[in-house]
């Protein structure tokens, strides 16, 4: 829910060729032999891991971190969460690889929140009481990268299909908030970010509060200033009007979307190697899209 193109306003167009032939034929990557210990294979998924901004290279570590699910004792719930979460992140970070809104997107956005939910179940309070109240199980959790990378997921099989989006609007604003009330400062500020861009988009009947989404979305940004998507997604909102379904439909704020939006376009990538690199292409397409609105 953090970036332009998780909600229906503005896509980049990207290679899907190779995922879609991987995806289709269940051969990825990054194959590990039986006598790779778990440590080397851990070692390898991590350093595929960190060059995930290369299409090959997210694949790999996607292959590998579902290998050592495999393999992982299933004791050792300390190491089955932190696979858990990786696969969670990677599938949601998978689909910046597509054009938006594909088949192979929503499977990955599905796998993704499977992923997460698993994580969150290895918690004994939430396991025992999801069934008899998902929002209110959640208070057992303390994991919040499962909580983040879950909301992530869900939130993207929302923005594709609306009813599903109405229906579970609730349980993802749930997982933002306790991620937010465990650490704001998580992942680049991220519960910040994402439950702001929720509250902007949400229609108020449904429990949007555009005003609220701003300051969650400015937090972020205070927060966590090296981490640009939090500039972009705030420059996206605070810029741009918006109709009921959350799609572009205007200008609001030209010159600060040209002025933050440049900006953005002058940083270095810096520590955060793969959502840098997808702050920049999506401030370039928020340009584009300023000036076909211009036109």
């Amino acid at each position: 829910m953090r970036t332009a193109t998780r909600h229906p306003m503005v896509t980049v167009q990207r290679s899907v060729v190779l995922f879609g032939i991987l995806l289709a034929l269940g051969n990825l990557p990054g194959a590990a032999s039986d006598a790779e210990t778990f440590g080397e294979l851990l070692r390898r998924a991590d350093a595929a891991f960190s060059e995930r901004y290369v299409e090959e290279r997210m694949l790999e570590a996607i292959d590998l971190f579902e290998i050592a699910l495999d393999r992982v004792d299933p004791e050792a719930l300390g190491d089955q969460a932190f696979i858990l979460n990786r696969l969670a992140q990677l599938c949601y970070e998978a689909t910046t690889f597509s054009p938006g809104n594909t088949k192979e997107d929503w499977t990955l956005f599905e796998r993704g929140r499977e992923y997460g939910l698993r994580s969150l179940r290895l918690d004994p309070g939430f396991a025992r009481e999801e069934s008899e109240g998902f929002v209110e199980a959640l208070s057992h959790v303390d994991d919040i990268a499962a909580l983040l990378w879950t909301a992530d997921n869900w939130g993207g099989l929302s923005g594709m299909n609306p009813i599903e989006g109405m229906l579970n609007l609730g349980k993802v604003r749930a997982l933002y908030e306790r991620g937010l009330a465990l650490d704001e400062t998580y992942w680049g500020a991220s519960p910040h970010n994402a439950l702001g861009a929720m509250l902007v988009v949400t229609p108020a009947a449904l429990g949007g509060d555009p005003d609220a989404g701003i300051a969650h979305l400015e937090r972020a940004v205070e927060l966590a200033p090296d981490y640009l998507i939090n500039r972009v997604v705030r420059a996206q909102y605070l810029g741009f009007d918006y109709d009921l379904f959350g799609r572009i439909s205007g200008v609001r704020d030209a010159a600060f979307l040209e002025s933050e939006l440049n900006a953005v376009l002058a940083e270095p990538i810096g520590s955060w190697s793969f959502w840098n690199r997808e702050a920049i292409k999506e401030a370039e397409a928020l340009l584009e899209r300023l000036e076909e609105l211009r036109s």
